[in-house]
């Protein structure tokens, strides 16, 4: 009895044949959405920002599983990334004619003032998942990376009162020519079911070289997954 009981012990504990596992109805995390916070490192101490910076992020990733262990995939495709930052008492020139400059402005009086910033981006990452036949459950990790082309860059400022006496409007400037055209970044994400963290640091700069301050962005947040 006693040999019998260890050997179904034994049994019990055999591994998993994951070359068998049914991925006909897999969840595969197909769309990902992502909203998050965003910021600049390395910025200068000259560049005042001013409350939470804002990431959002939508993608429609291709997941392939590897035959072998289909807990681990890859999974590419295309999406946009959206990018806003604030800044305190501070006027940008985007349209200057050698680079971008921040100026502290003590006179003109701005409600709110922000640099939003949209990307193309084709996203890869490297997952693991402890459900691969339902992705929808379980423990996931993903690391990878995402590059992306420049759509948009403008500046938006909700003026209170300028130099001239005037206020109550807003002033959009729009031009991209001081910004890197291309974003290479790194990327993480980690959670349990539909919901995970992500963090992504970006590797290349974001202004062109000696056309504005050197600084790298960095995101974190929460990313929605699932289909």
């Amino acid at each position: 009895m006693v040999g019998n009981a260890v050997i179904g012990q034994t049994e019990g504990k055999k591994k998993k044949d994951w070359t068998k596992v049914d991925l006909g109805k897999r969840a595969a995390d197909h769309i990902m959405i992502q909203i998050g916070m965003y910021n600049w490192a390395s910025k200068p101490d000259s560049i005042k920002t001013k409350g939470v910076g804002r990431t959002f992020n939508a993608y429609f990733l291709f997941d392939f599983p590897f035959k072998t262990n289909p807990r681990i995939s890859v999974a590419i495709g295309p999406g946009i990334g959206t990018d806003n930052i604030y800044f305190d008492n501070t006027t940008i020139n985007i349209k200057n004619r050698t680079q971008v400059t921040f100026i502290q402005d003590s006179i003109t009086k701005y409600k709110k003032y922000k640099m939003n910033v949209g990307y193309l981006e084709i996203p890869v990452e490297l997952r693991f998942s402890s459900s691969p036949e339902n992705m929808n459950k379980g423990f996931k990790f993903a690391i990878g990376g995402k590059i992306g082309t420049l759509l948009d860059a403008k500046t938006k400022a909700k003026v209170d009162l300028d130099a001239n006496g005037f206020g109550g409007y807003i002033e959009k400037i729009k031009d991209k020519k001081f910004f890197n055209g291309t974003r290479l970044a790194a990327t993480a994400r980690i959670g349990y079911g539909h919901f995970t963290v992500f963090g992504t640091y970006t590797i290349t700069q974001f202004f062109k070289e000696f056309q504005g301050p050197t600084v790298k962005p960095w995101s974190l947040g929460l990313t929605l997954s699932g289909l």
